[in-house]
């Protein structure tokens, strides 16, 4: 990718978060100045080393006035929309609140760049948990899959995807739509099952917790994604997609939760143990997400590069240098 970009402007919704913070060191090497948006109050150490570097505003997708502001004072070229309420259990626990975040606050972006009259391109991180309930002869997923969500969560991306796809056939707003599927590495939420389990490893190792991993459901399949490799999708997506348009990122191989853990464990040197944990099972888990992500490979030349083994490792490493 070309290092001449300086001219060019990327607002970043969830900055902070796993992908957000990601995807501004990239951009940042790519010589893209990088705005990003936090939320009062909201704390986060993922952007640290690069904090510096990025120009912070306080907005709220919730408070459509804040988001107009930022808008009008950045003009960005692109906007990257990666903040959400991202967590498919807590999406259960608190539906209207996943809803309102994740609906009303991506209307809320999208109205604001439509009043601006800015010629900014949009990728929105939409969701593999879409496809919901995947039928055997349907894999690997494309995009014209059948959507059967499973969550209160999936439902709720969804209708950001369609809100996408509303406003740019409505107001020719410039909407990019990626799914991506699993994605993980270093920064990864502890809520999220691979990260977990790092996490419980790592607390193992120095003698923290009993040598005793709990775990959920271990039979679902995942197409897991680098965060390093999803993130430099999403920067070609802005590049090279027809916005509109929907794209799924993925590697195109499943893992078995119960593999990934075993991977995890053969990194480790302590003797563990696996117990089931009723709270983590969720009322309805989607079984199989293999996506193919033939379209979007074609359109921009994207090919995942990480191996999942070094993935895992470096999420480890993530765990032991914080715990």
């Amino acid at each position: 990718m070309s290092k001449n970009n300086n001219k060019y402007k990327a607002l970043i919704t969830g900055v902070t978060g796993f992908a957000g913070s990601h995807l501004a060191e990239l951009l940042l090497k790519e010589g893209v100045t990088v705005h990003g948006i936090q939320r009062w109050r909201s704390k986060s150490d993922n952007i640290d080393a690069i904090k510096d570097k990025i120009v912070l505003h306080e907005a709220d997708l919730l408070d459509a006035h804040s988001l107009y502001s930022v808008i009008d004072e950045v003009k960005p070229h692109y906007i990257f929309h990666l903040a959400a309420q991202s967590y498919v259990q807590s999406s259960w626990a608190s539906p209207s609140n996943t809803l309102e975040v994740n609906i009303i606050g991506s209307v809320h972006l999208f109205e604001a760049v439509n009043k601006s009259g800015l010629d900014t391109v949009i990728q929105i991180a939409c969701s593999s948990e879409e496809y919901g309930k995947v039928l055997s002869n349907e894999l690997p997923i494309k995009e014209t899959n059948p959507l059967r969500p499973l969550s209160p969560y999936a439902v709720s991306k969804l209708a950001m995807d369609y809100l996408g796809y509303q406003y740019h056939e409505s107001y020719g707003v410039k909407i990019i739509r990626t799914r991506g599927f699993n994605h993980t590495g270093p920064r990864r939420g502890d809520v999220f099952s691979e990260s977990t389990f790092a996490k419980q490893i790592a607390e193992i190792e120095k003698g923290k917790r009993e040598p005793v991993v709990y775990v959920g459901n271990l039979n679902a399949v995942r197409d897991y994604t680098d965060v390093r490799d999803m993130v430099r999708a999403y920067y070609l997506s802005v590049k090279k997609c027809l916005p509109g348009e929907v794209y799924n990122i993925s590697t195109g191989k499943g893992w078995k939760i119960s593999d990934v853990l075993d991977m995890l464990l053969s990194m480790s040197k302590s003797k563990i143990k696996i117990r089931e944990d009723k709270e983590r099972m969720r009322p309805s888990d989607v079984e199989v997400l293999i996506g193919d992500s033939t379209k979007f490979r074609k359109q921009t030349g994207w090919k995942p590069e990480i191996a999942f083994t070094k993935t895992l490792t470096d999420l480890l490493d993530y765990w032991r240098e914080r715990v």
